[in-house]
Formats: C-alpha cells, sequence, structure tokens
C-alpha cells in the first residue's frame, strides 16, 4: 500500500504518522511519510481495512472499507478543526438515516460521515471514497404519464446536481414535452451552506404550459423565485424565513396576470431529540417526497374564477412538537388556517363554444379542468407517528383533522359556475398510513401509502401539512437495472401510481350535457427510466 498526505491545500505533509488499521481498529503497520508527503507500507495481506494519518496541529484523518489488492494507493488529507466547522450541516440527521456502530457522529447533507470519537479517545476525520456522493451528477429520464393537470403524455428531464468541497451546491433540471408545442418546465438551485450558522439557498422555477387554456386566453406561463435563510443560535435554537415571488399569466401579453408575495418563517427550539416549532407559512408545500429538482415542488396551484386567474395561498400558522431519533418519531402540531382560492380539480370534456369554458382553466390533453373554489378559515390538528422495522423498512401513520370543501349531491343537470358556488366547508377527518423501505437482493425502493377521508370532500384536510400522503392508495417503485461498480453511474426503472382504485370521485351533469367527475386526485400513472452518470 502507498499513498499521499497532503493538508486541505495540496501541501504534501513530511513526516506525518500513517497507520494500517484492522476492522477493529488495532493497528497492523506503522509509518512516515517523506520529504514528498508519501508513504508505502511494503507488505499487506489482502482484505479490508482503515487508514489513519496523524500530523502536528491537525486533526487525524481517516480512511474506512479500504478494500486492499495488489498496489493499493490511498491518498488522505489533513484538515484543522476550523477548516472542518467550515464543512458542517446546520440541520439534524435525516429520519432514515442508519444506525452508527459508534457513539458520536457529524454528517454532512449527504450523510457522509465527517466526524468521529474513536474508541481510544481521539477525534478523527472520516472518509469513505465508495460512499461518497460525487462532485458532479447528472441525470436523464425519459417517462409517460397520465392523469396529472399540466404535465400529460411523454416527458423527457436533464438535470444536474454539483457539490464542489466548499459546501456550495448547484442544481438545474430542463424538462420538456416531445409531442407538444413547447411545454417546458425548467429549476434553477443553488445552495451554500455556512456551516454551524445555518444555511442559504435560492431557487428558480419556471412552467410553460402552451395547451393550457380558459380564463379568456390560452397558455399558462408561471414563474417563482424562492429565497431563504436557514439561522442556528447555538444547539437549542434554529429559524428559517424566506419567501417565494410568484407570477403567473396567460398568453404573452395577456392582461390576465397574478403576482403575489408569499412569505414563510419558522422558529424551533430543540432539546436533545425533541423540538417545539412555531410555522408560518403562505402556500402549500410540494408532494410529499418530492424531487426537490422538479418543478411542481415549488409552484403554487393556478386556477380560475370568473374568466379571471387565481392563486392558492393563504395564512397558515401551527404550534407543533417533534421527537425523532434512528429508529422512531412522533408529532403532533395544533394549526389555524385561512385559505384563499383552494384549487378544485374535476375531469371532463367542453365544446369548443362552451360559454362555461372561460370560467376555468382546462388541459384537453389529460382532460383536467381546475378551478378556484370558495375561500375558508379553520383549524385543527395533525399528529404522526413512526417506526423503523427490521430490514431497514419504515412505517408512518398519520391523523389530520380540520375543515375540507363538499360539493352537495345534485339529483339534476346544473351549470359549472353554479356547481363551484355550492361547495362549502365540512369539518372532516383524515387517517393515512405509508409503507416504505428497500428489498435486500434486489435493491428496490418502494413506497406505499393510503389516505383516508369522507369521499364527499374536493379538498384536501390539513392541506398545509408538510407528511402528508397523497390521496388513497398509492405506489411507488423504483428497481435498479444496473449500477456501476463504483456506484457513480446507474440505469433504474420507475413507477408511480396515484389513487390506484379511483376512489373519492364525484361525478355531476353539467347543463350542457356533460359529465364532471370532481375528486380530491384523479387517477393517474407515471413510468419511466432513469439513467445518472
Amino acid at each position: 500500500m502507498s499513498g499521499l498526505v497532503r493538508d486541505s491545500s495540496g501541501v504534501p505533509q513530511i513526516g506525518a504518522v500513517v497507520q494500517l488499521l484492522r476492522p477493529d481498529l488495532t493497528v497492523v503497520a506503522s509509518v512516515y511519510t517523506n520529504s514528498n508527503g508519501r508513504f508505502t507500507i511494503p507488505s499487506v495481506l489482502p482484505g479490508h481495512y482503515a487508514v489513519k494519518a496523524m500530523g502536528t496541529s491537525f486533526l487525524p484523518s481517516m480512511r474506512e472499507n479500504v478494500r486492499v489488492r495488489t498496489s493499493t494507493i490511498v491518498n488522505l488529507t489533513l484538515n484543522t478543526l476550523y477548516e472542518v466547522m467550515q464543512w458542517l450541516p446546520a440541520e439534524p440527521r435525516s429520519n432514515g438515516a442508519q444506525n452508527d456502530d459508534w457513539t458520536w457522529t457529524l454528517r454532512s447533507a449527504a450523510n457522509r460521515p465527517l466526524l468521529r470519537w474513536l474508541e481510544d479517545g481521539p477525534l478523527v476525520v472520516v472518509s469513505d471514497g465508495s460512499r461518497g456522493n460525487p462532485k458532479l451528477k447528472a441525470r436523464l429520464m425519459a417517462t409517460g404519464q397520465e392523469g396529472t393537470f399540466g404535465e400529460s403524455g411523454e416527458r423527457v428531464s436533464i438535470s444536474m446536481e454539483e457539490t464542489p468541497s466548499n459546501s456550495r451546491e448547484f442544481l438545474a433540471r430542463v424538462e420538456f414535452a416531445p409531442n407538444t408545442s413547447a411545454a417546458m418546465e425548467s429549476t434553477l438551485g443553488f445552495r451554500q451552506d455556512l456551516g454551524f450558522a445555518g444555511s442559504v439557498q435560492s431557487v428558480a422555477a419556471v412552467a410553460i404550459h402552451p395547451e393550457i387554456d380558459g380564463a379568456g386566453g390560452e397558455g399558462l406561463n408561471e414563474a417563482v423565485m424562492r429565497t431563504s435563510e436557514t439561522m442556528n443560535l447555538g444547539d437549542e435554537f434554529e429559524t428559517e424565513v424566506g419567501s417565494e415571488q410568484v407570477l403567473a399569466l396567460l398568453g404573452q401579453h395577456s392582461p390576465n396576470t397574478v403576482a403575489a408575495a408569499l412569505p414563510f418563517v419558522s422558529l424551533g427550539w430543540r432539546d436533545g431529540s425533541s423540538v417545539v416549532r412555531y410555522r408560518m407559512t403562505s402556500f402549500r408545500p410540494g408532494p410529499q417526497d418530492a424531487d426537490e429538482t422538479r418543478t411542481e415542488t415549488w409552484l403554487p396551484a393556478i386556477s380560475a374564477r370568473n374568466g379571471e386567474l387565481a392563486l392558492e395561498h393563504g395564512l397558515h400558522q401551527e404550534i407543533g412538537w417533534e421527537r425523532r431519533t434512528d429508529g422512531s418519531g412522533m408529532s403532533v402540531a395544533v394549526f389555524a388556517d385561512n385559505i384563499k382560492n383552494p384549487a378544485i380539480e374535476a375531469m371532463g370534456h367542453f365544446s369548443a363554444g362552451d360559454s362555461t369554458r372561460n370560467a376555468v382553466l382546462f388541459d384537453p390533453r389529460s382532460g383536467l379542468l381546475r378551478a378556484a373554489g370558495p375561500g375558508f378559515s379553520t383549524a385543527g390538528m395533525t399528529a404522526t407517528v413512526e417506526h423503523r422495522l427490521p430490514g431497514g423498512n419504515r412505517v408512518r401513520l398519520s391523523y389530520a383533522n380540520g375543515d375540507a370543501l363538499v360539493m352537495p349531491a345534485s339529483p339534476r343537470s346544473v351549470q359549472l359556475t353554479q356547481l363551484l358556488a355550492s361547495a362549502r366547508p365540512r369539518h372532516a377527518q383524515m387517517y393515512a398510513l405509508t409503507l416504505s423501505g428497500t428489498l435486500e437482493g434486489s435493491g428496490t425502493r418502494w413506497r406505499a401509502s393510503y389516505r383516508w377521508q369522507p369521499a364527499e370532500t374536493v379538498t384536501q384536510v390539513a392541506p398545509f401539512a408538510v407528511e402528508a400522503a397523497e390521496p388513497y392508495l398509492n405506489i411507488h417503485i423504483r428497481q435498479p437495472i444496473h449500477r456501476s461498480r463504483e456506484g457513480a453511474a446507474s440505469f433504474d426503472a420507475l413507477l408511480d401510481v396515484r389513487n390506484l382504485l379511483s376512489e373519492g370521485y364525484r361525478p355531476y351533469l353539467s347543463s350542457d350535457g356533460s359529465l364532471l367527475v370532481f375528486a380530491q386526485a384523479q387517477r393517474g400513472i407515471r413510468t419511466g427510466l432513469v439513467f445518472t452518470f
């Protein structure tokens, strides 16, 4: 085994001690680096080892899970404590993070180990080349989908994510539909970790849907600029403050335009694994477990009322408590909402001369329409219990109560505008069960969820809940087809089905004889291939 020991600026370190360790951290061999910073351990039996480097004024550095074969090369970097602190994220570990076999660990945003207390006492910088994410990652995705407003048909997505060593993250995504006239979505994001101080983030998202019409025009264009800053005061207090600037218009020069600034703030006090949090926001969060590179994660729902564009927004305030560990989690929150222009979706068809077509936004490719329901105020609570099962699988139970819009049944045909005006808020309850995990051997990642609330409701109970599952029965599967040895490149197949059993449908006969089917979520399917390199 041989290698080079340098500092963070690339300067070779003379006289650094390099130790070869067994998996139990007992020392096999110990050597010094020469005048060029290089070391050599002449005779090592094949197997898995750890390599540790130590130098004056530096934290020890250790590379784990090194597989030794013929002429193995291991390069190590020594860092000062100040330099390591610049890497450290301000965020707690994710709920799905694996258990560690050591006492205390700090990890990067990608869940890569950074610092570790060894059993014999010293603090070391830990790295593992086989698990670290590549600095530059690109992804090509080809999908076909139906049952989604403004996103039906074939889709091709190209995304890129770059994570330089100075804790900056950059992502870009372009998604277009080859079988439409210039339909396109694009996301551009930037994130900077500021160590223990927090982080800053900016995301710009643009969506162009030339086939959506209604409200006196054709071609819906949306743009969002989201900026936020996370700040930490010691280990106890954490805050997030930001806003979304939203612009939507029909056609390039249409006077029918919506512009709004939607602020949000979150304040938390942490005591060990528990957090007491206050949250205020003006817009609904994106879908649960959504890919943050997708435009739909950032764009609020746009609909129409009386020939004018309408933006779904409101004022949500909540106070909650949550507790997270590696194996379980639970949370309880009480909230108060004032919701304006709640978006209601339906499936139907319009004739070319139908005058009610301007009262809604209509996507002729999917046959879906969106209309703005009457605003309302509500209060309620949410509760979630999550537990880690054997094999790395997880189960989550959720409950919520509050008001949702309901539409009364009508035995005869009715005009669409009258039907929308008849929607009224009603107190309801929601129950949800979510299972997720990865199958051993095949590497299949899966998630199944079922969320129930009364069938007559056409909007969601507790719509601002962060961990809300999609309505009714949903299944998500991602199957690896090929993985490179280094793990940097992969070829996967995906399947995403929403409302598999077509539940919660509310059919109405409109005055022109057409059938409109309202639902919290229409049945939809999305399938495709993903190549990451």
